[in-house]
């Protein structure tokens, strides 16, 4: 007998996510200069944020509102009494060379974010609960600017841009419940759906709202102990997190497997390279020498200031989807993509406001709307000319059968270019549609004539040519021919 071969170690990921979102607050956490993007450089600052002597910093309140209302949103505790520290660790593009941040009495704590992970192939929706170790306030650093070479490390001077310095952060950090890419990317994604729909932020990944950090380890599965942690910055996309995550999972479980030790370092992702590379060794907190910031007092938020922020809290994504499915009746991923985008939701629910029916809506604006946006992609669905209200007009000119779904398309493309009323332009243009037996039968007997080949093959068997037939006579009334009507008159025209 020979040796059976050993069987394959198999490897999980460990993965938690920090999460860094900008606030969308007038202006900076601690000073008045506005937060503004795509300003001159160092146009929006003031002594405050420059961390000139004599200066005090002041907690803005709208700060500690949204960190408040975003952390019930996450199912967090909130504590009634919670502090600032000094982050005592050089930061090059932040004047005070220290951060404000909070360390270990955060505004909110022990929460979870629960995800969905849709299957696109099969359809089937799993859920999955996400720890959340933590929310805390804090303010984040200017923008360095490298010249005279490729990367940082072939520059030969630096820029300082400090508009940012001071542009108040949530960080939120997760617990290492994460296990793939792909639920790495869901929880982003519903962090930043949450945010907006909050209206905290606007969570743009572009313009550096909305950062994502991953801490990433590999283990043999069924092992409790933790591998060796490696953090991957410079990520801009969900789908780019997904990707560094997979290709990171790779490379630990190839090293591992080739004896290789693993060291706790901070690696960028490539998107060029589709890889990620070493950037340095990883700090701990003992490196930050964290003490608690002198020049501002605690924070205290009373039992009711915090039942009347929940009470402003609006219907969340997750509330969202479960309601258009049990109670509109549409499709996980129709409610899916409704709720993806708070403006599209928002337009969705105006439009069956004004009448529209739930599953006629949604595929409208999923479809030809949503055709069009990607086709124009300067703009968002609320730019647009065309109001819900006139949408849902349009949906019940169809559904009365005063119009084709044809002529509806035609009248759409008006409406998306200079809005209006659906049912003027079928007054205008005579656009009604044509449900009386003798016009439908004249157009028919015209369209049978006019096709004496395609007649006889239809009589002689070819019986697929019924759908030729009626094609014809939308063409010859303008697609005005109520389409099932047609049908049945096409249908007895051709059996005589």
């Amino acid at each position: 007998m020979t040796a059976s071969a050993p069987a394959k170690t198999q490897y999980e990921a460990v993965i938690g996510l920090e999460t860094h979102c900008q606030l969308n607050t007038n202006t900076k956490i601690f000073s008045p200069s506005s937060t503004k993007f795509g300003e001159p450089p160092n146009t929006l600052i003031d002594p405050v944020c420059m961390g000139l002597p004599g200066t005090l910093p002041v907690l803005n309140q709208a700060v500690l509102e949204s960190s408040v209302k975003m952390g019930i949103a996450l199912n967090c505790q909130i504590a009634p009494y919670s502090k600032f520290d000094r982050k005592q660790y050089f930061y090059p593009d932040l004047p005070k060379n220290y951060q404000i941040s909070q360390y270990d009495l955060p505004i909110a704590e022990h929460g979870f974010l629960n995800i969905e992970l849709y299957d696109k192939e099969t359809g089937i929706v799993t859920h999955k609960r996400i720890g959340v170790t933590r929310l805390h306030m804090e303010e984040d650093a200017g923008k360095l600017v490298h010249g005279g070479g490729e990367r940082l490390s072939g520059s030969t001077y630096s820029l300082v841009d400090y508009n940012r310095a001071g542009v108040p952060l949530m960080e939120i950090v997760s617990e290492p419940d994460i296990r793939t890419g792909q639920e790495a990317a869901e929880y982003a994604q519903e962090i930043r759906r949450i945010v907006r729909y909050l209206g905290v932020g606007d969570g743009n990944m572009q313009e550096g709202s909305l950062r994502c950090d991953v801490n990433i380890s590999v283990r043999p599965v069924g092992q409790k102990e933790f591998g060796t942690k490696v953090e991957i910055k410079n990520m801009n996309s969900f789908s780019a997190i997904q990707r560094a995550i997979e290709y990171e999972i790779e490379r630990q479980i190839a090293a591992v497997e080739a004896g290789e030790k693993l060291v706790q370092e901070t690696r960028l992702w490539e998107e060029g390279s589709q890889r990620t590379i070493s950037m340095r060794k990883k700090e701990g907190s003992s490196d930050y020498r964290y003490f608690p910031e002198p020049d501002l007092g605690p924070i205290e938020v009373s039992a009711a200031q915090l039942a009347d922020w929940r009470s402003q809290l609006p219907e969340l994504p997750a509330q969202k989807r479960q309601r258009y499915t049990s109670e509109l009746g549409l499709s996980v991923y129709d409610a899916r993509v409704l709720t993806n985008d708070h403006a599209t939701t928002e337009y969705f629910e105006a439009a069956i406001a004004a009448g529209a029916s739930a599953k006629l809506a949604a595929n409208w604006i999923m479809g030809d709307l949503g055709a069009y946006l990607n086709s124009n992609a300067h703009l968002n669905i609320s730019d647009l000319p065309l109001k819900p209200e006139s949408l849902a007009e349009l949906i019940g000119l169809i559904e009365n059968r005063t119009i084709s779904n044809a002529a509806a398309k035609n009248i759409l493309q008006e409406l998306l270019a200079q809005g209006g009323s659906a049912k003027a332009i079928v007054e205008r243009d005579g656009l009604g549609q044509i449900s009386d037996s003798a016009a439908l039968e004249s157009a028919i007997d015209e369209v049978l004539i006019e096709n004496p080949k395609e007649l006889e093959q239809y009589r002689g068997g070819k019986t697929k040519l019924l759908g030729f037939f009626v094609g014809q006579v939308m063409k010859k009334t303008g697609g005005r021919a109520d389409p099932k009507l047609t049908n049945q008159l096409v249908s007895k025209k051709l059996s005589i």
